[in-house]
């Protein structure tokens, strides 16, 4: 290929949600060379969304939000106008300017899926945004105890001081006999050369998009390398207790094939940081074996965490900076950050 021939761009899926899924677009939106589709889990019920799935009987709009936000070169600006939230008024109050914007969007249009298009054309989104399923659907986790937890929120937010392990998490259907993927998912993950998971929530970000018929069919299909970008800190009430191997342990489980690459922060937080969330029942995600899994998967092995944040979580540039060199190995593309058009306003 002739140095200044065009490049065919690597085409990757992100799956996942909530925060994490923002953060990790927030790494790749600005590469060259690379085709983006996230996909995105469709179970959030908590705050501004959950109240609108109730109310209105929709799909859940926020965590979809977030990757629109992520995708835009008007980012910055978007962000401030769409994440802000209404304090005036009965039923306003509390809601978001961007949930209510792609709610009015897909109640409007009909179709849940042409408001996601309709806001990714406003704000000029490069890459797609496909939900999991455009069913409606109950996220439940059932514990070692055999209590049964309803709704994302319930599960992502446990009550009083203990809870017994999440042993299985499945998702209820409201108006069918089962959840149904939403077909373009399927073709992207057919065709993708990439696969990239995480980091978030592991049982109510990830393992979600999963449980929906025909995904991880696809993806045990597909000739697509698995990266799973590891979270930082466990969770009280989901992963309380796990280290590195049990993150991919359980994420192979519902997967039903192995990853080939993971994405390990090493660098330890302050101690006042560690101090604040051992408060909150979450301590560092440890490697029990280092070694072990540098033999068993490309290990990725990287300074991640955003020094800027008052909370632990990775910083998109550095997250970026690992992931990309692994990408570039995966096809004659030579991936790199660009900085942004100066759109944003």
């Amino acid at each position: 290929m002739r140095a200044n021939s065009p490049q065919r761009p690597l085409t990757i899926a992100t799956i996942g949600g909530g925060s994490g899924h923002f953060v990790l677009l927030s790494a790749l939106r600005d590469a060259e060379h690379l085709a983006i589709s996230a996909i995105v889990s469709m179970t959030d019920s908590g705050g501004s969304t959950g109240r609108l799935r109730d109310e209105l009987g929709i799909l859940p709009p926020g965590d979809i939000l977030k990757c629109v936000l992520a995708l835009s070169p008007y980012r910055e600006l978007a962000r401030k106008l769409l994440l802000k939230r209404f304090t005036k008024g009965k039923r306003l109050s509390g809601h978001s300017a961007g949930n209510m914007l792609l709610t009015m969007l897909s109640q409007y249009s009909g179709s849940f899926s042409e408001g996601i298009q309709g806001l990714a054309q406003m704000l000029d989104v490069e890459g797609e945004i496909l939900p999991v399923t455009i069913d409606k659907s109950t996220l439940v986790a059932e514990l070692t105890s055999g209590e049964r937890i309803f709704g994302e929120s319930a599960i992502d937010l446990p009550r009083g001081d203990q809870r017994e392990k999440i042993a299985n998490v499945f998702l209820v259907p409201h108006h069918a006999e089962q959840v149904r993927v939403y077909p373009p998912v399927i073709e992207r993950i057919n065709t993708v050369e990439a696969i990239v998971l995480g980091p978030g929530d592991l049982f109510t970000s990830i393992i979600p998009n999963l449980l929906v018929p025909g995904v991880k069919e696809a993806i045990k299909r597909s000739k697509a390398k698995l990266v799973y970008v590891s979270n930082i800190m466990t969770k009280f009430g989901e992963t309380d207790g796990y280290n590195l191997e049990h993150f991919i342990s359980d994420l192979e489980h519902y997967l039903g094939r192995p990853v080939d690459a993971v994405v390990v922060n090493n660098h330890i937080p302050s101690e006042e940081m560690i101090a604040s969330y051992n408060l909150e029942r979450a301590q560092v995600v440890e490697v029990d074996d280092l070694e072990a899994l540098a033999n068993k998967y490309q290990l990725i092995y990287a300074d991640l965490i955003d020094e800027d944040s008052d909370i632990v979580r990775h910083d998109s540039e550095k997250l970026a900076n690992a992931l990309l060199p692994y990408l570039s190995s995966l096809g004659s593309q030579t991936l790199s950050l660009v900085k942004a058009s100066g759109t944003e306003g």
